[in-house]
């Protein structure tokens, strides 16, 4: 496993933040409204923060100051944005990858291993949706009966 950041983050609870890619416009809308609402309690998200509606959440995330992770389906990235680099440096952001950094392009099997990485690491996940029959609704059948999933 590699990593960026403040590793004390693993050690927190945390809610994954799972989503299709394809969403329907009046999920949108209250998938914002979670995020705001997660960051004013404070709530560590683990995601991957990658898919439009994940960068949006990201977007409302860091407009707080609770912890984050992102999980990535490549290896680390060498160049960051300044909007990250400033939150690595409060201590308040975890980047992992499971995947070596010669592996720099995203596909839907590195995705589905970031996506079984964010359900090991958070206690509970939240889905504001699933595309049925999809790569993520096949995921979330095959996780234990313990696994907390929240949905709208």
């Amino acid at each position: 496993m590699y990593h960026l950041g403040n590793l004390s983050i693993l050690k927190l609870p945390k809610t994954g933040f799972l989503c299709s890619r394809k969403v329907p416009s009046g999920i949108i809308l209250k998938t914002y409204d979670w995020a705001i609402e997660q960051r004013d309690k404070g709530v560590c998200v683990v995601s991957g923060f990658h898919s439009k509606i994940e960068k949006d959440v990201m977007h409302y995330l860091l407009k707080g100051d609770q912890p984050l992770m992102m999980v990535l389906a490549r290896g680390m990235k060498k160049r960051w944005s300044e909007e990250i680099l400033t939150e690595l440096n409060k201590d308040r952001l975890l980047i992992i990858t499971p995947f070596e950094q010669k592996n720099k392009r995203v596909n839907q099997q590195t995705a589905l291993h970031r996506d079984r990485l964010i359900t090991e690491l958070a206690e509970k996940i939240f889905v504001p949706y699933c595309s049925p029959g999809g790569v993520l609704d096949k995921l979330l059948s095959s996780l234990p009966p313990d696994k907390q999933v929240i949905s709208f």
